[in-house]
């Protein structure tokens, strides 16, 4: 075990936020760490960090156990050093050593005596040994990875805004290697190619990863166990977030029935204490009936902490076929082209997500759509459209004199004060939440708010830049409902998988300054985009000495995995072992079988080695830095573990056939 909760309770004064939980994160795991929001999965890992004590119960964790902890508060982290030098800090150890050798360098260059000679090529074998001489390297590919181009990484941390200060330390924190990794909420400040390289590299980490996450998708790709804090107390489900889903509602179900059951009992027995509590002969039955209900332990019955609550959309119009047509345009930001010459349409019936990496311009190309953006070329707007944009700049359009139930009642949408207080709920604000002034609430209360003017605005045509960014994993799936049963057209930009997924049928992508179209959803774009990258030539060769060395033992375990022994057929693999007991062809049949047996024993032998060969190349963060180089080599790692099941599967077989024919013989 490397760390858990050991009958843990914990409080916030007089709000208790866990009671007596118990869980335990073994080595290599990948938990899913789940809630709605304000119930405590942030308080949990600060647990797990050491960073609070509970109020009962202990905080266990391992002697030689390292943990690394990714928060929002991290962002307090302030520094004039460039980015990589900011990365550079997992390797302390290694940095304090460059040091120390770089100032016996300098006292050998004054006196270069025999000692010295012996410090300094000591100090050079740890540094050797320790890596050192790769962590630059190492560095600037985990940077790139999570979205840094090669010339920011000598740039300034301070320039960065904090969504891009949040990957440098996310860099950093992946660089040293922890063997527990606590994340909240990864994916917030990462594009879809970041998310992309940081779940592949999650995958193959030589660790234990606790993940807070609203991604469904996400988790579903990288967990397999979901630990739920609900009510107050943990419970864990041994799946991805899909078999959670599945599992819980069956626990539900099962808790109600037994509940209701135990009501059942409950309402027997007090009627009995109340039908014999004035009698005389019957008063210690009643006595004893009462002492046993005082002693039930009480099943609870199931809250729905979160009801399913609809947004509904209406629209006012119904607009022409086309709504947008863009012809010839260009927009550029100096030398920085966005597009180039480029035309498309949004058609009526539309429901298109704008993907990709950041930087490319997607928030600029909601705006000149909207028309909020100059630029070359021609927008043609259609007949009867009318469009809502949601965009973080139309917080700037609340008023901050309103309270949030103000704001929603003068936008027109002639809901009554009760419909708009339950619409409200979807976007987490309940209670007297809604009688807060906008000029209280947070960054992210006052987007939700806009948001939800968004939705009630009647318009035929959404423009959403990012709308799922301060919803929890609850009111996305009720917003991507809500979405599909729109009967409007929507561009919407997001980095949410699950959500792209659940709501649109075209994928706009912006690639070579153009906008490219492709008619489908998510699930099948991301598919072709697969199909397409396997296409690509082999793996470029690497730049350091380490890829050399692997790429010599690849070829050693290919070669050797060239040069077999006659590999066994399917009919010898099928001769049954029921030979003669004893006699020649039974001893024919055995020795046979113990050739093939052999046989497929050094060709697993080499399978195996190359497995881990490959297992090795996928846990490295170079890996994912090129994506033709991962693709490959993923494909081989499956390659090799599809041949692996088969032969073993084989050897089996041949090794009771062996036994059939020993025990004969």
């Amino acid at each position: 075990m490397l760390a858990g909760l050991q009958n843990v309770t914990f409080e916030f004064g007089a709000r208790t936020i866990v009671e007596d939980a118990t869980w335990h994160i073994q080595p290599n795991e990948r938990i899913g760490l789940i809630g709605f929001n304000g119930t405590g999965k942030s308080t949990l890992l600060k647990l797990l960090a050491g960073e609070y004590s509970p109020s009962k119960g202990t905080i266990e964790k391992g002697r030689n156990t390292t943990i690394g902890y990714l928060h929002q508060d991290l962002l307090s982290f302030d520094t004039n050093q460039s980015i990589l030098q900011v990365a550079l800090g997992a390797f302390e150890k290694i940095l304090q050593l460059e040091k120390q050798i770089e100032e016996l360098g300098k006292e050998l260059e004054k006196n270069p005596d025999d000692k010295l000679v012996h410090d300094y090529s000591d100090k050079l074998h740890e540094l050797e040994i320790l890596g050192g001489y790769n962590i630059h390297h190492q560095t600037e590919e985990v940077l790139q990875g999570l979205g840094f181009a090669n010339n920011d990484l000598g740039r300034s941390y301070r320039e960065f805004s904090g969504g891009w200060r949040m990957r440098v330390l996310l860099a950093k924190m992946i660089l040293q290697q922890p063997d527990l990794l606590l994340l909240d909420e990864p994916t917030n400040h990462l594009d879809l190619p970041s998310i992309e390289w940081l779940e592949k590299y999650l995958q193959h980490y030589q660790g234990a990863v606790v993940i807070v996450s609203h991604d469904k998708f996400f988790l579903n790709r990288m967990v397999t166990k979901i630990v739920e804090l609900y009510q107050k107390h943990i419970h864990i489900y041994n799946g991805n977030y899909d078999f959670y889903e599945k599992e819980k509602e069956e626990r539900i179900e099962i808790q109600q029935r037994a509940y209701e059951n135990q009501q059942d009992y409950i309402r027997q027995n007090e009627r009995l204490v109340e039908r014999f509590r004035a009698k005389a002969s019957k008063a210690a039955m009643a006595q004893s009936l009462i002492k046993k209900l005082e002693k039930l332990d009480r099943i609870e019955e199931p809250e729905t902490e979160r009801p399913n609550i609809r947004i509904n959309f209406r629209m006012d119009k119904v607009p022409g076929k086309v709504l947008v047509e863009l012809k010839n345009v260009t927009k550029t930001f100096g030398e920085n082209v966005i597009v180039k010459n480029t035309s498309a349409e949004i058609t009526r019936g539309d429901k298109i997500a704008l993907i990709g990496a950041n930087g490319k311009g997607k928030s600029t190309l909601l705006r000149l759509i909207a028309g909020t953006e100059s630029f070359s070329g021609e927008r043609k707007w259609g007949h009867n459209v009318e469009e809502s944009f949601y965009a973080q700049h139309q917080l700037e359009a609340l008023n901050l004199e309103h309270t949030v139930i103000e704001e929603m009642m003068e936008c027109g949408s002639q809901k009554t004060e009760l419909e708009l207080r339950t619409l409200l709920g979807c976007f987490l604000f309940s209670g007297d939440d809604v009688e807060k002034k906008i000029k209280v609430l947070s960054g992210g209360e006052k987007a939700r708010v806009a948001l939800a003017k968004t939705i009630i605005s009647r318009a035929n045509f959404l423009l959403l830049d990012e709308p799922t960014n301060h919803l929890d994993m609850h009111s996305c799936e009720l917003l991507a409902e809500a979405l599909n049963k729109y009967e409007g057209s929507y561009i919407l930009v997001s980095h949410d998988r699950y959500f792209i997924s659940q709501t649109a049928n075209k994928i706009w992508e912006i690639a070579d300054h153009d906008i490219k179209e492709f008619k489908g959803g998510y699930k099948e774009w991301a598919e072709w985009k697969e199909r397409q990258g396997s296409l690509s030539q082999s793996l470029p060769a690497g730049n350091a000495s380490q890829e050399a060395e692997k790429s010599k033992e690849l070829n050693r375990s290919n070669k050797s995995e060239k040069k077999p022994a006659k590999e066994p057929n399917k009919a010898e693999l099928n001769n049954s072992g029921a030979s003669p007991s004893g006699g020649r062809e039974g001893k024919k049949e055995l020795q046979k079988q113990q050739r093939i047996f052999q046989q497929l024993e050094e060709k697993i032998t080499g399978l195996n080695e190359q497995k881990q060969l490959l297992e090795t190349a996928l846990a490295e963060p170079g890996t994912y830095a090129n994506k033709e180089k991962f693709l490959k080599t993923e494909a081989a790692y499956k390659k090799v573990a599809a041949e692996l099941e088969q032969l073993n599967k084989q050897y089996e077989q041949v090794f009771e056939k062996i036994m059939n024919l020993e025990s004969n013989s």
